[in-house]
């Protein structure tokens, strides 16, 4: 029995080489192709919500992710837009809107911004960083808009007006959805009530609209051009808050006539609110006829006037009872909770010094009173969260430290203007009362969720 020898084949070098390269030229235009998709994905989730949710990669991101953050979130949106697009055909519709987008995209990275979502014409960003970056990129969008009108204008096509609302606060940021379909997406109350605010940039006629929170969250609030215009619901149980007009971008003229006349408009709104039409209508009248172009006053006026003949109320909600301490207030720990009512119990004592008592002495002893109970309570608060590492700190020491700066704004006010005991009581029970309480159920809550979850207390 023979075998036969089948000798190898003979390998030409060549060959081998031309294979070699072929397959390398594969693989790079699968890794071009790979690199091409991620890009493409990444345009439509930003890269930072995989960040912010810890994850390497959009591959290591599951239903479910999420993540607890402070955040500035800035909600803007086109006038009118409905009969905008109407004068134009759908390709025409489709273009203004990605050209309108195409400038304000870089506005808001400028200021560390991140577009969290386009809604046709409307666009959500979120600012991770300070409530100033937030409210600077509103005021540079505002900036921007007015090169890109100008751009219009000359091709013949009408302006763009845009409404803007700028909150901050706590947000659930992660990842939505069913069966095939996820999405990033931000949950909060803080998220509705910058809506809320985009949406009464339209009920005033101004462009840019902040709310307390932000505020308080402000840096350097002295940079900007603010004034208070009324208090908000996002829905009927949650608390008013207040809402603040930032006039920056105004025109000089008008702009320098509404800082002229911010102490006599927050006076005249504070007795519309109270119900003292007659007291605040010639105010108004003064204010809109040195300054035509000041609407939120011309607004006010029309509901002064509107009010005196029908006996028919609009505008801010209530402020009454906001200085009674009630269970629905309470934080869950028990110290934090003695503290903030006798905070509350105080800032009642002072309003009755003002607008009952009128007298300097008792008006004093009653400030000086309130203003060690409040550096105790929130150093107590403070040390606390120092001490247990609780992750939102830094804000929630920001508003503390706010809040004191306010206190002694309207310490000087009340100590200049003490027979002004009606107006004096409405700033007391806004920006110590209404604001404590907002901030009770906003961020001392939320604290003290965080230190019973935790065996803190």
């Amino acid at each position: 029995m023979s075998s036969t020898f089948n000798p190898l084949p003979r390998i030409n070098p060549a060959n081998v080489v031309a294979e070699l390269e072929a397959e390398r030229e594969a693989h790079a235009g699968t890794r071009a192709r790979l690199k091409l998709l991620e890009h493409t994905v990444l345009q439509f989730v930003p890269r930072d919500l995989i960040s912010f949710l810890g994850k390497g990669s959009l591959l290591d991101v599951e239903l479910g992710d999420q993540v607890e953050k402070t955040m500035s979130i800035v909600f803007t949106d086109i006038r009118d837009f409905t009969t905008l697009s109407e004068s134009m055909t759908p390709q025409q519709t489709f273009n203004m809107i990605n050209s309108y987008l195409s400038v304000m995209n870089p506005v808001i990275s400028t200021h560390q911004g991140i577009i969290d979502k386009y809604m046709g014409d409307a666009i959500m960003a979120l600012f991770p960083t300070l409530a100033d970056d937030a409210l600077s990129a509103a005021l540079a969008m505002l900036a921007r808009l007015d090169e890109y009108n100008n751009g219009r204008s000359r091709a013949a096509y009408p302006p763009i007006k845009i409404g803007i609302g700028v909150n901050t606060g706590l947000l659930m940021l992660g990842v939505i959805g069913g069966g095939n379909r996820m999405e990033g997406t931000v949950i909060s109350h803080a998220v509705n009530l910058a809506s809320r605010l985009e949406t009464l940039t339209k009920t005033y006629g101004v462009p840019l609209l902040i709310s307390e929170h932000t505020l308080y969250s402000l840096s350097d609030s002295e940079r900007f051009s603010i004034r208070y215009l009324g208090r908000s619901k996002v829905a009927e149980n949650t608390p008013a808050e207040s809402v603040y007009e930032v006039f920056d971008h105004d025109a000089p003229e008008i702009r320098g006539l509404k800082a002229k006349s911010l102490k006599k408009f927050e006076e005249a709104l504070a007795y519309y609110h109270l119900r003292a039409a007659a007291k605040a209508l010639p105010m108004l009248e003064e204010i809109v006829l040195e300054n035509p172009g000041d609407n939120p006053a011309k607004v006010y006026l029309k509901r002064c006037g509107d009010y005196i003949k029908t006996g028919i109320f609009i505008g801010t909600e209530e402020l009454a009872d906001e200085m009674i301490w009630r269970k629905k207030h309470e934080v869950g720990i028990e110290e934090i909770d003695r503290q903030l009512q006798e905070l509350l119990d105080l800032i009642q004592k002072l309003h009755e010094a003002v607008t009952v008592e009128n007298s300097q002495n008792a008006i004093t002893s009653a400030m000086d009173i309130l203003e060690k109970r409040i550096r105790e309570h929130f150093e107590f608060e403070d040390e606390l969260m120092i001490k247990h590492n609780y992750l939102f700190s830094s804000d929630h020491i920001a508003q503390h430290n706010s809040y004191k700066k306010y206190f002694h704004k309207l310490r000087e006010e009340i100590e200049a203007n003490i027979e002004k005991s009606l107006y004096l009581g409405f700033r007391i029970n806004l920006s110590l009362s209404n604001w404590l309480l907002n901030h009770v159920s906003r961020d001392d809550r939320h604290l003290g969720r965080f230190l019973s979850d935790c065996g803190c207390v």
